[in-house]
């Protein structure tokens, strides 16, 4: 993940129509699927699915997260370690409940298996939060290199709660005035990119702190081509 300060408008984006292509594949498919609710807003597109896990597979999947959570990182970008406090893991894609929410999340989006990157899970408890990022990547910084060979750009972002939190933890896109409190077993999904595929500068978003409670999540990053 990248953070909120380091995009600069002239920056190259040689995965423009790969993005653009992706767009419009996952667009179709979502506006198509009765069970998507679309966010009502002109700056990105945004979508949730209500019950997508069902309680039991939300269980199973935060003893997972607890099994292995250590201390988050980021991309290096000169940023200190107050910018991400929760825990994450990438989540084992042997294990036979994760390959079966991966491909139920590929279906859903209508993206090639292979280009989702592994699973990753992450837990927040209280006073802890991930301050305005993007998901996306700066082609200018030294990372990319090597994301570039590794499948290219993020285009879509999938996240799942997996709990309800007694208090804190929404996921804000500041850009947008929207805030989403964690519900157990809803998706969201956002395409990273624009229309036109250019990194989408709305989609800045923040894991607010949880003031009370803990917050289990998934998240699953989608690459232009086959991540790996």
């Amino acid at each position: 993940m990248t953070a909120a300060n380091t995009y600069l408008p002239s920056d190259p984006n040689p995965d423009r129509k790969a993005l653009a292509f992706a767009g419009g594949v996952v667009r179709a498919r979502l506006d198509a699927d009765p069970q998507a609710y679309r966010v009502e807003t002109d700056q990105a597109e945004i979508y949730a699915f209500a019950d997508f896990l069902d309680p039991v597979e939300c269980e199973e999947m935060i003893a997972l997260i607890d099994k292995d959570a250590r201390p988050s990182t980021l991309y290096d970008h000169g940023l200190g370690p107050s910018h991400r406090t929760s825990y994450s893991c990438d989540v084992d894609r042997d294990f036979h409940l994760v390959q079966m929410i991966e491909r139920r999340i590929s279906d859903c989006l209508g993206l090639a298996p292979d280009c989702g990157e592994t699973m990753q899970g992450q837990r927040y408890l209280p006073g802890q939060e991930f301050r305005p990022h993007y998901d996306w990547f700066w082609t200018r910084a030294k990372y990319w290199k090597d994301e570039r060979r590794r499948g290219g750009q993020r285009c879509w972002t999938t996240m799942i709660y997996l709990n309800a939190v007694e208090e804190g933890g929404e996921t804000a896109f500041s850009r947008i005035g929207l805030s989403i409190p964690p519900q157990r077993g809803v998706l969201l999904a956002w395409n990273n990119a624009t229309p036109e595929g250019r990194p989408n500068m709305a989609v800045l978003h923040a894991g607010t702190p949880v003031t009370r409670g803990v917050k289990h999540i998934i998240t699953k990053w989608y690459r232009t081509r086959a991540w790996g």
